[in-house]
């Protein structure tokens, strides 16, 4: 029992701290919660996104704080978690730092780097972290009202379980923010792995009465088969729950939608007619610059011959390079390249295609440290103190389009080299000697004719509008519209 009034003292308590935070007069949020991590809360949120613009509403995203290596690069030059990269894109708005004020880029399984507005702030362990929560709330708040002044509605997104009672009295990225922002809560809940109703009813039970009563609906995700079999198990939930059901949602598949977090990778099966392979390295990043391409993405050396071979971004650059020497993949990728097929790297990928990468400051190890790279491009990289964040405008082939920027090394020839891209108006970027290509440029293999003008249109996916809009179509299908309305608009 004394646990149990501790535990209700706490949440009265953030209650308090939220509601004299809350803002008022402004737009209306959405709030996107869920019963565990990876129950398809980014996909829901994005789909609430793109029904609200296609309604002719001015609509943003919003995610208090983000832990995700996979950023990207603003306008004004500051990142954020590409989930709100992509949400602004099926808003059809470009991407600002208020829509993600808080983001985590972990660089070890106790650590990460904190980026805040934009910027990089501090590298915290985890207990350090939790200490600057009030700090954090503050900027998470002051976002949300600049954000809020600009739009009709705001679509947040909560971050693992609204549930997780050990994170109450440290949460501003789950319902302490719902509650400062007065948002509607929509709970979502996976199917598919099992155990929803436990989910569902244990996910409510434990959250306080006014938490509780913040919850309009919850919806069902990621349903196998005829979603009418499930009519019973709505009747369970809702009769237990006095919560509505706003769906019941089938698994959609096939919908090239970026996701960021690389456990989505986990799951994924790689197309076995695929002619591109990407190395799935330790501690990727920005994997979503190759949402476009059909791929097979592989750990370990495989008895096939591809026509591309592909190094992506990575968090720790010299740790990911070691690992591809342990496993095998660096004799694979020179037997690959001997073969006559491509070789291109990207940020960290670049930085591994070139003759040796200093780590001066202890930026990824020890201070000083000097290691070879996989030698095909004559190029030499020094990881520096200072990150580069910035959004570009580049040609490449006589195509233009926007990139960006997100690395802390400066990587430089040391012979003359055909450059990548043009960087507007005229500064060469990245190198490219034969068959190797590297360049610094996310996102540019997301434009589709560039894409296909590198690995052919045999080999791109669907369209990004055409997803978004197959996702909005997804929601408007399962969802009970009327409650959708009624409830949340």
């Amino acid at each position: 029992m004394s646990w149990a009034v501790g535990l209700l003292c706490k949440v009265l308590a953030q209650s308090q701290e939220a509601a004299a935070l809350r803002i008022s007069n402004l737009a209306r949020a959405i709030f996107v919660g869920g019963t565990a991590s990876h129950v398809g809360k980014s996909w829901m949120a994005t789909a609430i996104c793109r029904v609200l613009s296609r309604r002719g509403l001015k609509v943003a995203p919003f995610k208090a704080q983000n832990m995700s290596n996979n950023s990207y690069a603003c306008a004004d030059g500051g990142e954020i978690g590409r989930a709100q990269a992509v949400q602004a894109e099926a808003c059809g708005i470009p991407p600002q730092t208020d829509m993600n004020p808080v983001l985590l880029k972990p660089y070890a399984s106790t650590g990460s780097q904190v980026v805040v507005n934009g910027k990089v702030w501090k590298n915290l362990s985890a207990a350090e972290y939790f200490e600057y929560t009030g700090t954090l709330r503050q900027q998470a708040v002051a976002a949300f009202h600049r954000l809020s002044q600009q739009f009709d509605y705001i679509v947040m997104e909560g971050a693992g379980s609204i549930a997780e009672l050990n994170l109450l009295s440290r949460d501003f990225v789950n319902l302490w923010m719902a509650d400062a922002a007065n948002a509607k809560v929509l709970l979502v809940a996976d199917i598919d792995r099992g155990g929803v109703f436990a989910s569902v009813l244990g996910t409510l039970d434990l959250l306080s009465p006014q938490q509780r009563q913040r919850v309009q609906s919850f919806a069902i995700n990621r349903f196998r088969g005829d979603v009418s079999l499930f009519e019973e198990g709505v009747r369970i939930l809702e009769q237990r729950s006095g919560k509505r059901c706003l769906g019941v949602f089938p698994l959609l598949e096939d919908c090239a939608i970026q996701q960021e977090d690389s456990v989505a990778l986990e799951e994924a099966v790689s197309d076995p007619e695929a002619r591109i392979a990407i190395i799935r390295l330790p501690r990727i990043s920005n994997f979503t610059d190759f949402r476009l391409l059909r791929a097979a993405w592989i750990r370990r050396p495989v008895e096939r011959d591809f026509d591309w071979v592909i190094l992506p971004g990575t968090k720790n650059t010299v740790g990911d390079l070691l690992w591809l020497r342990e496993v095998g993949l660096e004799a694979w990728i020179r037997q690959q390249a001997s073969t006559g097929a491509h070789v291109l790297g990207v940020c960290g990928g670049y930085q591994m295609l070139g003759r040796t990468i200093e780590d001066p400051h202890g930026m990824e190890g020890q201070p000083g440290q000097r290691v070879e790279g996989l030698g095909f491009l004559p190029v030499d990289t020094v990881l520096e103190a200072t990150k580069t964040v910035r959004a570009v405008r580049a040609r490449r082939l006589g195509m233009e389009f926007g990139a960006y920027e997100i690395h802390l090394g400066q990587t430089r020839a040391y012979a003359p080299l055909e450059p990548f891209a043009w960087i507007h108006p005229d500064v060469a970027e990245g190198a490219v000697c034969g068959r190797v290509l590297g360049t610094y440029l996310h996102g540019a293999l997301e434009h589709r004719a560039l894409a296909e003008s590198l690995f052919g249109a045999g080999s791109i996916c669907e369209r990004a509008e055409a997803a978004y809009d197959r996702l909005a179509d997804w929601f408007e299908r399962w969802a009970d519209m009327r409650l959708f309305e009624e409830r949340y608009l």
